[in-house]
């Protein structure tokens, strides 16, 4: 089994995404697990700054989509693993797509929310011990 990096002090969800808390607004990107099984990305599609999104579940919406990341393999939808509004977004990533790849928890952070309810939210996140053991269970 591959050893995947999953820093603690960031809460995760099983949909692979990760979240990085600091008061109200929450950093969110996706996993190094992730970006490993998407292979290498070629193109991220960003949510539009001001759009309100949901915590997603297990019934998927529009509205708990962020984005997207194209790799050679596929086109994944990335959802957002808490409710809020998009603050912010990683420009860097229109001209190097590939710091999902090389830097999933650094420069490759997808957006910036602006959290709604974070301590709802995250009760439906785990932390780094839970992800690990999540994805071992996926290899």
């Amino acid at each position: 089994m591959m050893a995947y990096k999953t820093p603690v002090g960031l809460y995760y969800s099983k949909e692979h995404e990760w979240v990085k808390l600091e008061g109200n607004l929450a950093k969110v990107g996706i996993t190094d697990f992730a970006q490993s099984k998407l292979g290498d990305v070629v193109y991220v599609e960003l949510p539009e700054v001001g759009k309100a999104v949901l915590q997603a579940t297990e019934q998927k919406s529009k509205e708990m989509e962020i984005g997207a990341a194209e790799s050679i393999k596929a086109v994944s939808s990335i959802y957002s693993p808490i409710s809020g509004t998009v603050k912010e977004v990683n420009e860097a990533l229109k001209d190097q797509p590939e710091l999902l790849n090389t830097k999933p928890y650094d420069e490759g952070w997808l957006c910036v929310i602006d959290a709604k309810d974070a301590a709802a939210d995250l009760k439906n996140l785990i932390d780094s011990k839970s992800y690990e053991a999540h994805i071992a269970t996926l290899e």
